[in-house]
């Protein structure tokens, strides 16, 4: 293990991952990684460590409390359970996780092992932000279990031992494991009698798992299933396929986790199936015996020739065949006294290996296997087999029952091991990473470029996540030019190509599984600095945002992309998925490493303080991290914090987001000239280059501004970059000690405030909100409610939309807060009645993770002109553009007096009577009310 290294040299190590968080690899008392990359020569801006950038209290940290308790208290061997049961270890009696990491979940498990590496860059990043050691502890036990699966995964299966029959052993397998037993040819002779007994512990109620099924496909067989369709056992032997089965079934379900004996004779035309001892089916016309299926060549214990039946899960404590029907006493006696059959006898007493000894004196010795032989390449590491890699390469649509997204878990994975290895320096993270490259190397690189091209256009099935960039990050640790090439081969060319031209192609396309192919684009245009990846990544930002964005700063309906501009007519109950907003916010990271445009991380605050902390419920839970999958924008909607079955992708990517929320407080410039301020979050730097901390005291949102105290050993020179907001758009102020920054701060840009700082000196930015609303592209009607930078939502039952008015006592600012009326002792709650006198809906900030029915959006109604307060009595006419005669006049705010207000009122009247809008009399009585009424500021 290498020594620590520098802060200075940590912080470039962690900032190779462009839009990943930049974990510290060593904060204090930590081990460090050897591994150290430069920053990419393609930044002009570089991020700092999450250990550099301590949260203080206000929301973002409360929050984080929230999921650090999740982090703490969940139980790892349960996501580790599908692992090691891939590799035929101990799961130790560990459940595993249900839902979508379960067998039993949505589309069979298919995506089983994308929560684990989830998890594990949670833990990461908790470990980085808060050092406390519970989170590198539980990195070191789930990276040492990931290196034992490979290990299995590498060699040949090997028998679990557990405790059997009458004081012996027994053979274990786990579900999920894909293993059976081969017998060699000759198991069943050429007798014209036999009975076939074992010794069976079921561990789950699957449907027609096999005991044994002996045959050549799926014509001709005989087997012993534990459960059929109706639950119970099942013998069978046809020569003509299942149509043709002469069968026996019993007459109750085995029990679960408890031995059971089960057995089957033949003889003279008769069958008969028996259960601990006791015959429970017989059948007088079972004319066909083993002999008369000729040769076979398959003999397998736990594994069925239909394919789509499942693998025996369960223990096997035993396995004999004689060349006789035995007595009902004999089969009595077999109960408590072993015996061993004369064909073939399997008494399962081996500890380890992938033998299985014959004690019937043939020497007729059995072989563990698994069902899809094994790895292709000993970097493989997953918890499932090979197989949906192999099937995603001759795929030519979508099946997620077969193949869902095999490189997406495996990016999950990677991207994990990745964070593992910043976070505690732990080798075997890097290795077991740098394996998973070499595998999928292997596999991807020999493939036809059409073929790669199909794969990556399938939906679902050749989704891939966000693997670019973390097969980039590898190549930056291992320097080895496979990774980099690797990285290219999930080049989607059709979408690069048109990105790169500007060309709009997102309306029908799914919004999450293309998003983060962008980040890996700009990754890798820093290895390869090919523009046309950041020109399409670009590209591809704008047409996201705003053309594609909610007001919240979510995007997609129903997991998809709609057309462009088209955002009323898409609200509904399965909007904004939540993993969108989290990958849109590392693009945008991403991109502002490149050029720090003021637009991303205007976007970035939206997103981050509306969807990303309303995602998260504001409750502790160690079993769940209670995030949503979707957010409805629907009327009246209730976030569901326990989405699907449960481990979906957006409760993963919602317990990394709220274990990074410091990561883009603050960046520096490349050369350490400037240092940027992007997000007024109560938090403290530590610039180790500078010597220099900067401490940022604030309630933000709660409070309209923040104090900056800069502090360290000694006087630093640099600019300090302040963001103006975009929406910020009267009254931003900065002071340094006091005395007033000169200039004219604008909307969407940085104050900059060069000097030479001191420890002491002291910044104070003030940012006055004001309501202010934002209209839908496709719907000017259907608006959305912000106070600054908080989207404000109404709680309110009703599922049609709410008809809000505010011009009533709108302020000569063109503030629209005096509409409302505060909530006492809660801050950012106001309350709102509708147009007609309706009761008054409280509004609340969306990133509170409540449970209340909301309105993020309503229907804008101002019936009639009113101003201050005074109704004029005329209705508010509206033009052909959908826009009304007082949309026309606030449109000029700020007023700096009431004249000015007058004034604008009197000229819009006049051109909407000129072109018979309005009439004359009518104009009078608005112009008069205007002159009458008091307003705010």
């Amino acid at each position: 293990m290498a020594p620590p290294l520098s802060r200075r040299t940590l912080l470039q190590a962690a900032a190779v991952a462009a839009a990943a968080p930049a974990v510290s690899y060593a904060a204090a008392g930590r081990p460090a990684s050897a591994a150290v990359a430069a920053v990419p020569a393609a930044w002009s801006a570089v991020p700092f460590a999450l250990d550099e950038v301590a949260l203080r209290p206000g929301v973002f940290a409360d929050k984080r409390e929230l999921m650090l308790d999740h982090a703490r208290g969940y139980d790892v061997d349960r996501l580790l359970q599908v692992f090691r049961a891939n590799a035929g270890l101990d799961t130790g009696g560990a459940v595993a996780p249900g839902g979508w990491e379960g067998l039993d979940g949505e589309a069979n498990g298919n995506l089983r092992g994308h929560y684990t590496g989830h998890f594990l860059t949670m833990l990461a990043q908790a470990y980085a932000s808060t050092g406390e050691e519970v989170f590198g502890a539980r990195i070191r036990t789930m990276v040492g279990a990931l290196d034992e699966v490979r290990a299995a995964l590498r060699n040949e299966p090997s028998v679990l031992s557990v405790p059997g029959v009458f004081g012996g052993r027994a053979a274990e397998n786990e579900r999920g494991s894909y293993r059976y037993v081969e017998l060699p040819a000759g198991v069943l002779g050429d007798s014209s009698a036999v009975t076939l007994a074992a010794w069976v512990k079921p561990g789950h109620e699957d449907s027609w798992a096999r005991v044994f099924d002996f045959g050549n496909d799926t014509n001709r067989y005989l087997y012993l299933a534990t459960r059929n369709a109706n639950g119970v056992p099942r013998f069978a032997i046809t020569t003509r396929g299942a149509g043709a089965e002469q069968g026996l079934d019993g007459t109750a379900a085995l029990p679960l986790d408890r031995w059971s004996h089960l057995a089957v004779t033949i003889a003279d035309g008769t069958g008969t199936l028996y259960v601990d001892g006791t015959p429970v089916a017989r059948n007088t016309a079972m004319s066909l015996t083993p002999a008369a299926l000729g040769t076979l060549t398959d003999h397998w214990l736990g594994r069925s020739h239909y394919t789509a039946d499942p693998v025996f899960a369960g223990a096997f404590g035993g396995f004999d065949v004689w060349s006789r029907a035995l007595s009902a006493d004999e089969m009595a006696g077999l109960q408590s006294t072993p015996a061993s059959g004369d064909l073939v006898s399997y008494a399962f007493g081996e500890t380890s290996g992938p033998e299985v000894a014959d004690g019937s004196g043939r020497g007729l010795d059995a072989v563990l296997r698994r069902t899809w032989g094994g790895p292709g390449h000993p970097g493989f590491l997953a918890a499932y087999p090979e197989t949906q890699f192999i099937l995603l390469e001759s795929m030519t649509g979508s099946d997620y029952t077969k193949v869902w997204a095999p490189y997406y878990t495996a990016h999950k994975i990677l991207r994990g091991l990745l964070d593992a290895y910043h976070a505690t320096g732990d080798e075997r993270a890097l290795d077991l990473a740098s394996g998973m490259g070499d595998w999928m190397y292997s596999r991807l690189s020999v493939l036809p470029a059409a073929t790669l091209q199909r794969m990556w256009g399938i939906f679902s099935s050749g989704e891939f996540g966000g693997i670019v960039e973390a097969v980039c990050d590898l190549h930056e640790l291992t320097g080895r030019a496979e990774h980099l090439a690797l990285a290219r081969l999930f080049d989607l060319d059709s979408l690069i190509d048109a990105c790169a031209a500007d060309t709009d192609t997102l309306d029908g396309l799914h919004a999450n599984q293309h998003i983060p192919i962008f980040t890996g684009l700009v990754r890798l245009y820093d290895a390869t600095g090919e523009e046309r990846y950041l020109t399409a990544a670009k590209n591809f930002w704008g047409m996201v945002v705003p053309h594609r964005m909610y007001g919240i700063g979510g995007t997609s309906t129903g997991e998809f992309w709609k057309a462009r501009d088209v955002i009323a007519g898409t609200i509904g109950a399965t909007t904004a998925e939540s993993c969108c907003a989290y990958n849109m916010l590392r693009l945008s990271r991403a991109l502002f490493l490149h050029e720090q445009d003021p637009a991303y991380m205007d976007y970035y605050e939206r997103a981050l303080y509306n969807q990303v902390l309303g995602s998260k419920q504001d409750r502790a839970d160690a079993e769940k991290p209670l995030v949503t999958y979707f957010i409805g924008l629907t009327p009246g909607h209730v976030r569901d914090y326990t989405p699907k079955q449960g481990t979906t992708c957006c409760e993963g990517t919602g317990m990394e987001s709220a274990t990074k929320y410091q990561d883009s407080v603050y960046f520096a410039a490349a050369d350490g000239s400037a240092l940027y301020v992007n997000l007024y979050s109560p938090s403290t730097l530590t610039w180790a280059e500078k010597g220099v901390t900067v401490d940022q005291r604030t309630g933000y949102p709660r409070e309209q501004g923040s104090t900056l105290t800069v502090g360290g050993r000694g006087p630093a020179r640099f600019a300090l970059l302040l963001r103006v907001p975009v929406w910020a758009t009267a009254g931003f102020r900065v002071t340094v000690n006091g005395r007033a920054v000169p200039g004219t701060p604008r909307p969407g840009s940085y104050v900059a405030v060069p000097r030479t700082w001191r420890p002491g000196d002291t910044v104070r930015v003030s940012i006055p909100f004001r309501l202010r609303v934002e209209k839908a592209l496709d719907d000017p009607s259907v608006q959305a409610l912000f106070y600054g930078p908080v989207s404000l939502v109404g709680r309110n039952t009703a599922t049609e939309y709410l008809e809000l008015g505010l011009y009533r006592n709108a302020g000569l600012s063109g503030d629209l807060l005096p509409s409302l009326t505060p909530v006492a002792d809660s801050p950012l709650h106001f309350t709102l009645a509708g147009p007609d006198g309706t009761a008054a809906t409280e509004f609340a900030p969306f990133y509170e993770g409540s449970e209340d029915p909301t309105h993020a959006y309503f229907r804008r109604a101002e019936p009639t002109v009113v101003f201050g307060g005074l109704d004029s009595g005329v209705a508010n006419p509206v033009g052909s553009d959908g826009g009304s005669l007082l949309d026309e006049v606030w449109a000029a705010a700020p007023f700096h007096d009431k004249g000015a207000l007058v004034a604008r009122v009197r000229s819009v009247v006049d051109g909407w009577v000129a072109d018979g809008l309005l009439t004359g009399a009518d104009g009078d009585r608005v112009l008069a009310t205007a002159r009458q009424a008091s307003y705010a500021p």
